[in-house]
């Protein structure tokens, strides 16, 4: 396994702070083997193993831990010397009111204790964590391995362009979850992510939300999958329902059960930005798979659409690095991404191939944009099509050059 020092880097100087480190991501994307690393490099500053404390509470032998009080009173056992703790508590959300103990533990040993918490899902940073422990956490999000991480996996550094192509081709069709690289098989790969996938609806969304019908559920994630980076609409999906399953649903029930697809990390949802009115367009959304291996899983159609899975893989590239991502919207269309991170903007177009007519209308799009900021055209083409100040780059070259 490699390190993922791209994570790494930004939680270790807040490896001895008070400040709480709270590691989310969808399910197995590697936030347990992160926490291993961090323990790793704090072993090398002198720190002995009875100062650190690891519970992973997916394991049966930890089953005796339920709530608050039974995670305190075992923590507090295991904590019997004045020496400064390391508690590292893996899916943390199955415990009930975990942040009680958390909070309390923070208040009364202070300096004496680093946490670090890990969970699959995003309510960790909303009302449990936002009631108690406001101003007191830092938050980290993992995503499984961007197609650099792979590269580095396989130790692809002399790799001709034609090997990386064959690399890129296997990252599109089964994504970039860690463990399924270890397995040789395509069947093994699919009955792991079909195992990763039930894990996710089970365990992250039908039992905490209570969700009584799970074929619905699997029916909507199967649309999702089957129009991905089309514009979202609730009339479309209650229409699609109506007419080739004959039963109807609302559109309350619809928008509950993508909002726990999201909170999950099983999908996620990008708003649409009005560039001229500066402003958030309500009430119709793109979505985005997470892991593109997970959806081929769940893909009814079995057909490829190599235009939606390039702009999905562009996406979870943006997300990765750190930007602040939204549709751009105008009255002449649409731009793919608006990318911010630190009051810096860059816009993308993403395409599979550029014919004559795509190129017209994915450079052209930005003819209608006033500003300076760097725009780019991605697409798997590897003849450059740069033109008027406009980027174009091959995808396995955006996706290797993290300057962007």
């Amino acid at each position: 396994m490699i390190k993922r020092e791209k994570y790494l880097s930004k939680i270790r100087p807040f490896y001895d702070q008070d400040l709480i480190k709270v590691i989310t991501g969808i399910r197995r994307c590697g936030k347990s083997v992160i926490l291993t690393q961090i323990i790793d490099e704090i072993k090398e500053n002198n720190v002995d193993d009875s100062q650190i404390i690891y519970l992973n509470f997916e394991l049966k032998q930890n089953s005796f831990i339920k709530n608050d009080d039974d995670l305190y009173d075992y923590l507090k056992k295991c904590m019997t010397t004045k020496k400064k703790y390391y508690l590292f508590l893996d899916e943390i959300q199955k415990i009930e009111k975990w942040e009680l103990t958390i909070n309390s533990l923070k208040a009364e040993l202070k300096d004496k204790i680093s946490i670090f918490i890990t969970g699959s899902n995003s309510d960790l940073l909303s009302g449990e964590l936002a009631t108690h422990l406001a101003g007191r956490y830092v938050s980290f999000q993992i995503f499984p391995f961007t197609f650099k991480e792979i590269c580095e996996l396989k130790n692809v550094k002399t790799k001709t362009k034609y090997e990386l192509q064959s690399l890129f081709d296997d990252y599109v069709m089964w994504g970039g979850m860690p463990q399924r690289f270890s397995l040789a098989e395509n069947e093994q790969v699919i009955t792991y992510l079909s195992d990763i996938y039930d894990s996710i609806v089970i365990k992250d969304i039908i039992e905490r939300f209570n969700i009584k019908d799970l074929d619905l559920f699997n029916r909507i994630v199967e649309y999702i999958i089957i129009t991905l980076s089309q514009t979202f609409s609730a009339e479309s999906l209650v229409n699609y329902f109506e007419k080739y399953d004959k039963r109807g649903v609302t559109k309350n029930t619809l928008y509950n059960y993508l909002e726990y697809m999201c909170k999950a990390f099983l999908i996620n949802k990008v708003e649409r930005y009005d560039v001229r009115g500066k402003r958030i367009l309500n009430g119709k959304y793109k979505y985005y798979l997470t892991d593109l291996g997970l959806g081929q899983v769940r893909n009814v159609s079995k057909k490829l659409q190599m235009g939606a899975y390039i702009e999905n893989i562009v996406y979870n590239e943006l997300i990765s690095r750190g930007y602040d991502v939204k549709i751009g919207t105008f009255e002449y269309g649409e731009i793919d991404f608006i990318a911010l991170k630190h009051n810096e903007i860059k816009y993308f177009q993403v395409a599979y191939k550029l014919s004559d007519e795509i190129v017209e209308r994915e450079f052209g799009i930005y003819k209608y944009v006033d500003d300076n900021y760097p725009k780019y055209v991605i697409s798997t083409d590897t003849l450059d099509f740069s033109q008027n100040g406009i980027i174009h780059k091959n995808i396995i070259d955006f996706l290797l050059d993290e300057t962007i």
